[in-house]
């Protein structure tokens, strides 16, 4: 059963998708989150560091997934955990490849399709001995949850109940396009600052690493996905990874209760990352759109933020409809 879900309704100061996509990131502090960690070494010599709230074993375990150039510090993580914590669930936020604050071993990276990462993750909370699952992912990491739901379909283990994305640019093709804009050049300069640093670390230790002189000029994520994601991940073009990787395709075949929270004034998301036919022709896919709350926004003056709210309602509505 579909919870009913509260109106968005914004502090009238914070009517701008930009300002609440930046107001979270430069003012939010979210106390009260003491992570534990541990590291899972990988198949292919790498490693994930994960950050729990809770012990997994014999309960529900809500596992969350950060943004591009993110991790599980970001304000708006540490929020979902806390909220999610509250309610009852263990929570396991992971830090993609080379996130955690220590660079990874391996020349390869994170990227929106790497649902091999989450696959990993998955098993090892499973292993170590959760009643039941369900997965959260922000922008980035929204996608590679949505995407892995989907790869999944009826094959996933029936300990994972459901799914959750919050400002998830499920077409990676229009959402970079959209990201060309003048309007969104200070987002792509603030990503595009901090991926030079990892090329540059990259062709430090690796021979093989595509050369970090032209990042640095980079203006859209044509130009990186193009030079770097696309090369060192085995996808041919920057269109390929982004067809390969996108989400969308797969929201059909998910097959667990699984809310997207994408508000209609996010400025990183086009009018195709509001997937309505595929939700409405799946079940188990539900749409929230509000109007406003901007990219990973959803401000709330005081108190845990909206996202965070209604994520928390349709984790605990999931539990209760086995």
């Amino acid at each position: 059963m579909t919870p009913d879900f509260p109106p968005y309704r914004p502090p009238v100061w914070l009517r701008s998708g930009h300002v609440q996509t930046i107001y979270p990131t430069l003012f939010r502090r979210v106390p009260g989150v003491h992570y534990r960690r541990e590291r899972i070494d990988l198949e292919d010599g790498d490693f994930l560091d994960l950050d729990w709230l809770g012990q997994p074993r014999g309960r529900n375990v809500a596992i969350v997934a950060h943004g591009l150039e993110g991790s599980t510090d970001r304000s708006y993580v540490r929020g979902m955990a806390k909220e999610l914590h509250r309610r009852g669930w263990a929570v396991c936020a992971w830090n993609l490849r080379g996130c955690s604050g220590e660079p990874n071993r391996l020349l390869r990276a994170y990227h929106s399709g790497a649902t091999e990462d989450l696959e990993a993750v998955a098993q090892h909370v499973l292993a170590q001995g959760a009643e039941t699952v369900a997965v959260v992912g922000f922008s980035l990491g929204g996608n590679l949850t949505l995407r892995w739901l989907g790869e999944q379909g009826d094959d996933l283990d029936a300990r994972v109940v459901a799914g959750a994305g919050v400002s998830v640019p499920v077409d990676l093709a229009s959402s970079a396009e959209t990201m060309k804009a003048w309007s969104r050049r200070i987002y792509m300069r603030y990503f595009l600052k901090k991926l030079t640093v990892k090329v540059e670390e990259k062709a430090s230790r690796f021979v093989d690493a595509p050369d970090p002189a032209g990042v640095a000029r980079m203006t859209s994520f044509a130009e990186f996905d193009g030079a770097f994601t696309a090369p060192v991940h085995g996808f041919e073009s920057a269109q390929d990874y982004w067809e390969r990787a996108s989400s969308k395709p797969l929201l059909p075949e998910i097959g667990v209760p699984t809310l997207l929270v994408n508000a209609l004034d996010d400025p990183f998301l086009s009018s195709s990352c509001f997937p309505r036919e595929e939700a409405e022709a799946n079940p188990n896919l539900t749409l929230l759109a509000p109007e406003e709350g901007g990219h990973v926004g959803f401000v709330m003056p005081s108190g845990p933020f909206w996202s965070e709210t209604v994520v928390g309602q349709h984790l605990d509505a999931s539990l209760q409809a086995r």
